[in-house]
């Protein structure tokens, strides 16, 4: 994997601008959530790029009709489909197992896949649906596909996260809301922050395996992710009906951009646990008050809340 451009990039920076230079030939990369939103435009980049892409979703008939686009669109015909419900340990497992059974090194995983300010609901599993969606669903995918990031001789991690990590830190006495009131935001921050532990857990325990890990603020998209704020169908649609981008929030090839960094960027090679906001790696935000952009609160990305919440994951999805 050819990662030697470097170029400096912003927040107006396309996913395609972003990997342009970049031969990715013979890497392999599976995308989480790729049949909407930032999701396909993350693995649209990376195949054409000459990437092999999986096209990892819940929606069959969905995933199918965007592998087949993107093969379109990029000529690329490595391209496919495979089945994932990050809600379901089950699917998880099952999707793993599949992709480990072929003896694949796994070069890119982009952890893309969300909800966010559900109304309160389980997984298939017993956990908060945001929690247990967001975090828990990949933290169980990548740690079963160890051993092909491992094979990879120098894997990434991309873990989608947001500034709305800041509403909340995890309660690791209580992520799933068992024993305190349920708040849609707050559950959707505490899973965004998980993420970005997420990466420092990942990357303080394999780095010395080739395999790194970076959380991503890919910026405000209009996506269906807004499915479940009453705004949704306002922001969708402008003054004459047109469905276009409120200002100040980016396209899909726009927020695609930073996740696309994450994985290519030479400056990024054998670097994790960071927090990535605009193409470039954020600073912290220890004050008060709103958190402007380019900033993280210093908790979501504390080494030992990291190391703590690892655990708990572990015990969490062996049952």
């Amino acid at each position: 994997m050819n990662t030697s451009r470097q170029t400096r990039f912003g927040p107006n920076s396309t996913a395609a601008e972003v990997v342009a230079g970049h031969d990715l030939s013979g890497t392999t990369a599976v995308v989480t959530g790729a049949a909407s939103g930032i999701g396909v435009e993350t693995a649209r980049a990376l195949a054409g790029a000459g990437a092999r892409v999986l096209v990892a979703a819940r929606d069959a008939a969905r995933g199918e009709a965007t592998a087949a686009d993107i093969r379109r669109s990029t000529g690329n015909p490595q391209v496919a489909f495979e089945l994932l419900d990050l809600a379901s340990l089950r699917s998880v497992r099952e999707f793993a197992a599949r992709y480990l059974a072929d003896g694949r090194p796994l070069h890119l995983l982009v952890n893309n896949a969300g909800v966010m300010a559900t109304p309160f609901g389980l997984t298939e599993d017993g956990f908060e649906l945001q929690f247990g969606t967001n975090h828990l669903g990949h933290f169980t995918l990548t740690t079963a596909l160890l051993p092909a990031l491992r094979a990879a001789g120098g894997a990434r991690v991309v873990s989608l996260s947001s500034r709305a990590h800041g509403i909340d830190d995890v309660h690791l006495d209580d992520p799933n809301f068992a024993h305190r009131r349920y708040d849609p935001w707050a559950a959707y921050g505490q899973s965004k922050t998980a993420n970005m532990l997420f990466a420092v857990g990942l990357t303080n325990r394999h780095a010395a395996e080739g395999i790194t890990s970076n959380a991503v603020m890919p910026g405000v998209i209009l996506s269906p992710l807004w499915r479940h704020t009453p705004q949704w169908g306002q922001r969708r649609q402008d003054a004459d009906g047109r469905i276009g981008t409120p200002p100040g929030w980016k396209t899909a090839e726009q927020g695609a951009a930073t996740s696309v960094w994450a994985a290519v960027a030479a400056e990024l090679q054998g670097v994790g646990g960071r927090y990535l906001d605009d193409c470039a790696v954020a600073r912290p935000w220890p004050g008060g008050g709103s958190m402007p952009g380019g900033h993280y609160r210093p908790y979501a990305l504390d080494p030992d809340r990291a190391e703590a919440l690892w655990r708990l994951s572990e015990t969490l999805v062996a049952g």
